[in-house]
């Protein structure tokens, strides 16, 4: 995953999209489902947009949530579900080594071609490995 600050003044952007046209700052995510306009951020309270994302909690779900990551978290369980659970469970008497190669054929996997539900697991499995 990867963000990028840009300035408008030395890079104008011309597009599909108008940065700055809903007010600022301007926040769009770029992925695959994406393709190049990418998508706005959605907010999802009342506040303005610069208090929402600068509130960890909202920051960290948009970010997983853009990059399609899980809000699982494998450290206190909040947010995950059985089968997750699972799989940290079956993960924590593994050996450095053992999370290594795992991460390793999961990122080979990553480009392949899978449902939309297989994609989501690849990516738990990633981030609690």
């Amino acid at each position: 995953m990867s963000f990028a600050d840009i300035n408008l003044s030395d890079a104008p952007i011309r597009g599909v999209y108008s940065p700055g046209a809903g007010g600022w700052p301007t926040v769009r995510y770029f992925n695959k489902e994406t393709g190049k306009d990418g998508a706005p951020y959605k907010q999802k309270t009342t506040k303005s947009m610069c208090d929402e994302l600068g509130d960890d909690e909202y920051m960290t779900q948009y970010v997983e949530e853009a990059g399609g990551a899980s809000l699982c978290d494998a450290k206190t369980g909040v947010g995950c579900d059985e089968r997750s659970l699972a799989y940290i469970e079956k993960m924590k008497q593994k050996d450095g080594l053992f999370h290594m190669k795992q991460l390793d054929r999961l990122a080979k996997m990553e480009n392949n071609s899978m449902k939309a539900d297989l994609k989501k697991w690849l990516k738990v499995r990633q981030k609690n490995s």
